[in-house]
């Protein structure tokens, strides 16, 4: 069984994207956005211009600014940037039955809380049947119908099958999986360990700095994820290395070009005011590097974006001070318990 109607909320790139694969396959998609101006743009024109220029958009997808209109639909996609979540599931409450399954396909983590996008909607839509999506997926690819494959995660077997019906198309696939956590935990950290691999493009610091930068960001994802009470291997999968992959060596990567331009002089205020589309990496980091101060455990790299990209570091002692850090750690990823004791 899939779900034939579905509300989307967020119509940013990845949003808008994933209306286009439902679209063509078959699914009726109410589209919400925020801004009036994507609205009329798109019931005008059938293309999203402010995020997703030169797609255009099936006639099965209707574009609205009544919330109301998105949540009465059978499944709600949430894919709101992820320091606005909170925000938008409150308003959601009011609209949403309580049997309607929400998917989240925002990837970050909650500034001030250090909360999973999975514990926002936990606590501003309690009772609500959850699943996750994340994985490798550049927003324009799938749009324009090329091969993608992403994770599904969730610990209801049931919405979970639906949601994979539901999206799975000829060239989309979707691997179901039971750690919302660990998905989460990656689809995260890897926006963060991109800004850090774009520094290392834009220093010219070269291919094998970039490569040890890419493999020990895949070790503090992990490490968060395991604190979190994730699973190690999750992280070897779709959405832990097959993100990180894409969004370090990717050039339509928001968070990879973003750090080109700070390791090229740019300044991260200018950048970040400059750019209407969200770069979820330069928040994170501030919500990964607090997180992870709370639950005891290192995470240099992260810390050292935290650090340029929101409390205005220097850049070239940031990089002398994670060139220093002592040598000699274990390079593998050890099977012991994490901190929740599993």
């Amino acid at each position: 069984m899939s779900y034939r109607t579905l509300g989307i909320v967020g119509a940013g790139a990845w949003g808008t994207a994933l209306a286009v694969a439902a679209a063509r396959a078959g699914k009726s998609v109410v589209l919400w956005a925020r801004e009036p101006d994507v609205v009329e743009t798109i019931a005008r024109t059938r293309v999203n211009r402010a995020f997703l220029p030169d797609i255009a958009l099936p006639e099965n997808i209707s574009a609205t600014g009544d919330l109301a209109r998105a949540a009465s639909c059978e499944a709600v996609l949430l894919v709101t940037p992820a320091q606005h979540t909170r925000v938008v599931a409150r308003a959601l409450e009011a609209h949403l039955s309580a049997d309607t399954p929400i998917l989240i396909c925002a990837k970050g983590i909650e500034g001030g809380t250090g909360a999973l996008m999975s514990e926002v909607v936990a606590e501003t839509l309690p009772g609500r049947k959850l699943a996750v999506l994340s994985g490798p997926s550049f927003a324009a690819e799938v749009a324009r119908f090329l091969p993608a494959a992403l994770t599904l995660a969730t610990d209801d077997d049931e919405i979970g099958a639906h949601f994979v019906e539901t999206l799975s198309g000829p060239l989309l696939r979707l691997y179901r999986g039971d750690d919302m956590v660990g998905a989460q935990v990656g689809g995260a950290v890897k926006n963060v360990v991109a800004i850090a691999c774009g520094v290392v493009m834009g220093r010219k610091l070269g291919d094998n700095a970039r490569a040890a930068l890419i493999t020990r960001g895949l070790h503090e994802m992990t490490r968060l994820a395991r604190a979190k009470g994730g699973k190690a291997e999750t992280l070897m999968g779709l959405s832990g290395l097959g993100d990180l992959v894409l969004t370090c060596t990717g050039e339509q990567s928001r968070n990879l070009s973003f750090g080109l331009a700070l390791g090229r002089g740019g300044r991260a205020g200018d950048l970040l005011t400059s750019r209407r589309s969200v770069v979820e990496g330069a928040s994170t980091a501030a919500s990964v590097a607090a997180l992870a101060t709370s639950l005891g455990i290192e995470m240099p790299i992260c810390r050292a974006v935290d650090e340029v990209a929101n409390r205005g570091a220097d850049l070239e002692a940031t990089i002398e001070a994670l060139l220093a850090r002592p040598a000699g750690g274990r390079e593998y990823i050890r099977n012991r318990p994490n901190a929740t004791g599993r």
